[in-house]
C-alpha cells in the first residue's frame, strides 16, 4: 500500500515549478479571462438592447452609465476583450491545423496577438472618439 505521508510531500502541480513562465502561456491564460470578459459583456450588451427596445427614457439612463469615463473604461476593456479574444482563436484554429507549433512560431504568434491586440484596440478606440 502506498505511504501516504510520502503522497502528501509530494506537490500537486509539478509544472509550476518546472516550467518558466513564458509570453505563450501568458497569452493562453489571458485568452481564457478575455473569454470571461466576453461571457459577461454579453450582460452589459443585453442591458442596451433592452433599454433601447423599453423607450427613450431608459435608454438614456443607460446611455448616461456607459458615456461616463468608468462606462467608457468598461467597453474599452470588453472591446479589447473581444479583439485580443478573436486574434487568439485564429492562432488556436491555427494551431488545430497543425501550424505554428515550433517554439519560435509559437513565440512570434503570442507577440503578434498581443501587439496586434493592443494596436487594433487603440484603432478602434481613436475611431469610436472621432466618429463619436
Amino acid at each position: 500500500m502506498a505511504d501516504a505521508r510520502l503522497a502528501a510531500s509530494r506537490p500537486l502541480s509539478p509544472h509550476l515549478q518546472v516550467f518558466r513562465f513564458i509570453l505563450t502561456m501568458a497569452m493562453s491564460i489571458v485568452h481564457r479571462i478575455t473569454g470571461g470578459f466576453l461571457y459577461v459583456g454579453t450582460v452589459f450588451v443585453a442591458i442596451w438592447l433592452v433599454a433601447a427596445a423599453s423607450g427613450p427614457e431608459w435608454f438614456a439612463r443607460v446611455d448616461g452609465l456607459y458615456q461616463s469615463w468608468i462606462g467608457r473604461l468598461i467597453l474599452l476593456g470588453l472591446v479589447w476583450s473581444l479583439i485580443h479574444h478573436a486574434i487568439g482563436g485564429i492562432r488556436h484554429f491555427a494551431w488545430d491545423l497543425g501550424y505554428g507549433f515550433a517554439p519560435k512560431t509559437a513565440d512570434l504568434l503570442a507577440l503578434i496577438n498581443l501587439v496586434a491586440g493592443i494596436v487594433l484596440t487603440i484603432v478602434v478606440a481613436v475611431a469610436a472618439f472621432v466618429f463619436a
